[in-house]
């Protein structure tokens, strides 16, 4: 019997039903239908009667998919946005969505679930999908036509950039060659020869450099035409740029009996901010020139201040010579290139014609203006002016550094260089500079010799097989976090980066052929840096005291007995090297137990003598890394800096040791 609260239950049950706009349905725990509201029956077109008691699967296009809905209900007590299709006139795409209802005692009865029409979501998003594909479509062809416009674009480049491909492989391929020319050649001018051994050396050597300054000549010019000449803005102090610049002529103005005057303005600021190696690069062109086309009489350079402003300052530069002089119908082709006074001035004097044309670039680049005054058997001035900003920086005039530096010795050299003839020449040079030096034939061969030796500084060529020098510098840097000075080699001036050189932690660069003075001050610099820099990181105690050690506990110990006190000493000082070398001995070789007895065997010594804590921590961390047998990259750099302590250590306490001794004792 129905009683009137059941029929009130029933009648909200079915309103809830009928409530949903979308097709709801009941199903059994077998998968029966047990009710449907109004929108299923009309989606179907079947009465209610005919659904109840029928398989809920039948009513869809996948019917082993809605046989999975309806058993995923019953195992997670609910489904979200499952697709379906119903099996209607118009095969109505839905997703469903519902859950389990149970009984008072929490028994599962059955599911309800909802379908949700999405035909219209579905048109609406395959709208939107031939939407995109139109529109890539629409950018497709306008990128094909971007791209028609470029390949127009660089088939008109492809002219210049096959000069510049040329001129790469030819700075290459004619620089590797000449690095060895001219680099033996000055290594066999230092040995005995006779004069006239002596005077064909000599005419090897002159057109070497000869070859040099045309190639050079050459590749500035490139370099302007391609737009990639770079100019810095550095405070720079103009007369002594100028001055030493000169210099550089004393001997040919010798030579050739010439007298060389120079103006320069006082109220000129001492300090400015430009190019300063561009500036040379502007002098040392119209110098040579001046020179070359002179054969007696003077040369004259002048500076003078033409406009003074508040931020910025025009000079105009001069330089005047009584040399051949130009011929007036020359005058207006001289700057252009492989252009020269006249058709045998080559033969006769040498040279390209490419240095003025490089001048006019270099002068017009920066913003200024170069003109040419010139009379035949008179002589010729050419008068350049130059924007400078005004600064009030102060900065030291450069030392120079000493050719042969006394405190120089034991640096060990890495030298990375593919080419046999090249790595002839940097050994030769380097056992002349007293320096022990390794050789690796490309870049992996360096980072394996890095790995297992010490060095203190790299020589790496750019150019090699296997890995580039960039490519070896950047995992030293990244992977291997060594900081060793490294100077880049390279003899393709045209494509080397220097920027890229710094990016990748190249400290410093050189291009062949390769000036030994300054190959030796580079790497002097360089190393010496390196070390005060060691030093200054690892402890700070160290830029606060004179001393390494501190011999208060040992004296406590020893009741300052000057005989006990020079035994301890004499021990350490005969120990200590032999644990050092045990220590590096024993890395390099990988052994880990050695390395950890070695270095327990030093760490009590440096209480005992009063090294700073900081560095019983660094010996600590070796031992740690030897236990664990972790080869790690930074173990090979924190033994040498332990090592480094212990030398300062050992020299102090040498001096320590003869002081003892000289003390009288109680016996």
């Amino acid at each position: 019997m129905i009683t009137k609260n059941n029929t009130s239950e029933s009648h909200y049950a079915r309103s809830l039903i009928e409530a949903s706009l979308d097709p709801l349905v009941t199903i059994s725990t077998e998968g029966k239908i047990t009710d449907v509201n109004q929108a299923m029956i009309n989606i179907v077109d079947l009465s209610r009667e005919k659904l109840i008691d029928t398989d809920f699967k039948n009513y869809f296009t996948d019917t082993k998919k809605a046989d999975k809905v309806y058993q995923q209900v019953f195992e997670k007590g609910f489904v979200s946005n499952y697709p379906l299709t119903i099996l209607d006139g118009k095969l109505t795409d839905v997703l469903f969505n519902g859950s389990v209802y149970k009984d008072n005692d929490g028994k599962v009865l059955g599911a309800v679930v909802v379908a949700r029409d999405i035909t219209v979501q579905n048109r609406i998003e395959k709208e939107l999908n031939e939407a995109r594909i139109f529109a890539e479509l629409a950018t497709t062809i306008a990128e094909e036509a971007k791209i028609k416009a470029e390949l127009a674009t660089l088939a008109a480049e492809n002219a210049v950039k096959s000069k510049q491909q040329f001129l790469s492989n030819m700075s290459h391929e004619i620089r590797t060659p000449m690095n060895a020319i001219i680099g033996f050649t000055k290594v066999i001018l230092k040995t005995d020869l006779t004069v006239k051994q002596r005077e064909y050396l000599n005419a090897i050597k002159i057109s070497g450099d000869a070859l040099i300054v045309l190639i050079n000549d050459i590749l500035d010019l490139a370099k302007v035409d391609a737009g990639k000449m770079q100019f810095e803005a550095i405070p720079f102090k103009l007369y002594y740029s100028i001055t030493s610049m000169l210099q550089l002529f004393d001997a040919k103005i010798q030579e050739k009996n010439l007298v060389l005057l120079q103006e320069y303005d006082t109220t000129i600021p001492e300090v400015l901010i430009g190019d300063p190696v561009r500036l040379h690069q502007i002098i040392l062109n119209l110098m040579s020139n001046a020179i070359k086309f002179t054969n007696e009489g003077t040369i004259k350079v002048s500076a003078r201040l033409l406009e003074d402003a508040e931020e910025k300052i025009k000079i105009e530069f001069s330089i005047s010579d009584t040399g051949v002089g130009i011929d007036a119908t020359k005058l207006d082709a001289i700057f252009e290139n492989f252009q020269q006074a006249s058709s045998n001035t080559s033969r006769i004097y040498g040279g390209t014609g490419l240095g003025l044309a490089i001048v006019k670039q270099l002068v017009e680049s920066q913003g200024g203006n170069i003109v040419v005054q010139s009379e035949p058997g008179k002589g010729s001035e050419f008068s350049f002016t130059m924007e400078f900003l005004k600064t009030q920086e102060i900065i030291a005039t450069p030392d120079f550094l000493p050719e042969t530096p006394l405190d120089v010795k034991n640096i060990k050299v890495l030298v990375v260089e593919d080419m046999e003839l090249n790595q002839l020449l940097l050994k030769t040079l380097l056992d002349d500079f007293g320096f022990e030096n390794d050789i690796a034939a490309n870049g992996k061969i360096a980072i394996e010799k890095l790995k297992k030796g010490i060095y203190d500084i790299v020589l790496m060529d750019l150019q090699m097989p296997e890995m580039n020098g960039f490519e070896a510098t950047r995992y030293i840097r990244n992977e291997m976090h060594n900081p060793i000075p490294i100077i880049a080699l390279t003899a393709d001036v045209t494509t080397v980066d220097k920027d890229k050189c710094k990016i990748v932690g190249m400290n410093d660069y050189l291009a062949k052929p390769i000036d030994e003075k300054l190959l030796f001050s580079k790497i002097v610099s360089l190393t010496k840096k390196n070390i005060l820099q060691e030093i200054r990181k690892d402890n700070l105690l160290l830029q606060k005291q004179l001393k390494y050690i501190d011999l208060a506990y040992l004296k406590d110990r020893t009741k300052s007995n000057p005989l006990l006190m020079s035994e301890m000493i004499s021990l350490y000082l005969l120990q200590t090297p032999i644990l050092i070398q045990s220590i590096k001995d024993s890395w390099q070789k990988k052994d880990w137990i050695s390395l950890h007895k070695a270095t327990h065997k030093i760490i009590p010594s440096f209480s005992i003598v009063g090294i700073n804590i900081e560095f019983e921590n660094l010996a600590r961390k070796i031992q740690d890394y030897a236990v664990a047998q972790e080869q790690q990259e930074n173990i090979q750099e924190m033994i040498g800096r332990l090592e480094m302590i212990c030398v300062l250590a050992c020299s102090e306490l040498e001096e320590e040791l003869i002081y003892f001794k000289k003390q009288p004792t109680d016996e």
